[in-house]
């Protein structure tokens, strides 16, 4: 189970019914054919990116892993299906033994990935794979939107820290993941508590404007803040005059305020102008933390602002326009009859209307040019390329339905940064714009 960084357990609730019914029935009636049990292949991808971003993040990785190993069907859970009619008795009582005991391969949460990179492989019987589909879409098209989102934002930062402050913009449980998604994606920290008890992510808050208006006057405001919470307090000039408010605040809390914070106006002229107030006034190491419906763009247009830390809430967790990264869940493979020895074949959707696939199981591969810049994502069936074996990108992350690559949240935010540094240049402009990378597809895979 993940855990957070204090090192307190926290207790996952089942899973099982985050799925979509049709997940159930066809296992009851594959259980019926006598194909339930037949080995099979499923991969998450996705065939496009959100209109003009130029690379995606994985994010939801550790939440998956969560949540595979939690997807178990307790009796109230099988009381439910069952009163409900949903699948028959045989089906029930196939559920009530369910523990998926398959393995997992996929991109390390913190890679970037492109159209058609195999983002996860899931292989098993077919009835606990086609079980798992929708509550790892869930997970993964949530996470790696908010992180996109949150990496983007992080680039037009250029280093200044950003503090996730969405919670009352979303779900309440939608929160919890969106903060774990931006830490990942490159944020500090968030303001909520309940993000910060479960993954350990660093948590920040001061005051509102109510706190302000609560009070006779806006020094009796200041005042009570920094007695209660000390200097270093971040204090809120825009409730009435800004430059008034700075006055104050600085008279109240002494050249060693650590911090105020703006939340209207037009920022960057607004930011200039309590900068050198502030310096005016001997607070030369007061910061300066900007709120107010920031995205990628606005942050990039503060960029010449003396800001020292922005806060953003709604943009980041809807993915900053794009709340899904329409990640897809399809079978790419399975085995030619029911003994367990029969070799896999590929198979794949050839619908039309845009919605084909690839079949086989895939590997993928993102080689250097001779400036150590990545120049392509390979994905290829079958033994893959000895030149290309070293830059692959896949790991396990599940043997036998455990899991085997737990790790830290500052592991995965760092591999993004690392592989958001390896890609040219042009990822990181904000402008729309095509994939970064050409998706090459290699061996099977090419025809």
């Amino acid at each position: 189970m993940d855990e957070a960084r204090h090192g307190l357990p926290v207790t996952v609730p089942s899973t099982a019914l985050f799925t979509d019914q049709y997940e159930l029935t066809m296992v009851q009636a594959a259980l019926r054919a006598g194909t339930a049990q037949r080995r099979s292949v499923f991969e998450v991808f996705a065939r496009r990116l959100p209109s003009g971003r130029r690379y995606g993040v994985v994010a939801g990785t550790g939440r998956v892993l969560d949540a595979v190993e939690n997807f178990r069907f307790e009796p109230g859970l099988l009381a439910f299906l069952e009163r409900s009619n949903v699948v028959d008795r045989p089906t029930l009582d196939w559920l009530a033994d369910f523990r998926f005991r398959g393995n997992v391969r996929g991109y390390p949460e913190g890679e970037v990935y492109f159209p058609g990179s195999p983002v996860l492989t899931v292989e098993g019987s077919f009835a606990e794979c086609v079980l798992l589909e929708t509550v790892i879409l869930s997970i993964l098209n949530h996470d790696s939107a908010v992180a996109a989102a949150a990496s983007r934002m992080s680039v037009a930062a250029a280093g200044r820290p950003l503090i996730e402050m969405g919670a009352r913009r979303t779900h309440e449980l939608a929160a919890v993941a969106a903060a774990r998604a931006a830490y990942v994606g490159g944020f500090s920290s968030t303001s909520d508590l309940a993000a910060g008890f479960r993954y350990g992510i660093p948590t920040v808050g001061t005051s509102a404007h109510a706190f302000t208006l609560l009070h006779d006057s806006e020094r009796d405001a200041f005042t009570a803040q920094v007695e209660s919470l000390g200097t270093g307090t971040t204090l809120l000039v825009d409730t009435y005059d800004v430059t008034e408010a700075v006055r104050t605040a600085v008279e109240v809390a002494g050249p060693k305020l650590g911090a105020v914070r703006i939340d209207s106006g037009d920022l960057l002229v607004v930011a200039h102008r309590v900068r050198r107030q502030l310096d005016e006034l001997g607070a030369r190491d007061t910061r300066i933390v900007v709120t107010s419906d920031l995205d990628e763009y606005a942050i990039a247009s503060l960029a010449a602002a003396p800001v020292d830390a922005y806060g953003v809430g709604t943009r980041l967790v809807t993915g900053s326009g794009h709340p899904t990264c329409s990640m897809v869940y399809k079978l790419v493979a399975r085995a030619a009859g029911e003994d367990p020895r029969a070799p896999l074949v590929p198979v794949a959707k050839k619908s039309l209307g845009g919605k084909l696939s690839v079949g086989g199981e895939k590997w993928a591969a993102r080689p250097l040019d001779e400036y150590g810049v990545a120049e392509a994502e390979v994905v290829g069936t079958g033994r893959i390329p000895e030149e290309l074996a070293r830059r692959r990108l896949g790991v396990e992350l599940m043997r036998d339905g455990r899991a085997v690559a737990r790790e830290s949240l500052d592991a995965a935010r760092e591999r993004h940064v690392r592989a958001r540094g390896l890609l040219p240049l042009s990822a990181t402009q904000l402008s729309p714009g095509e994939p970064v990378l050409p998706t090459r597809y290699a061996g099977a895979a090419a025809a």
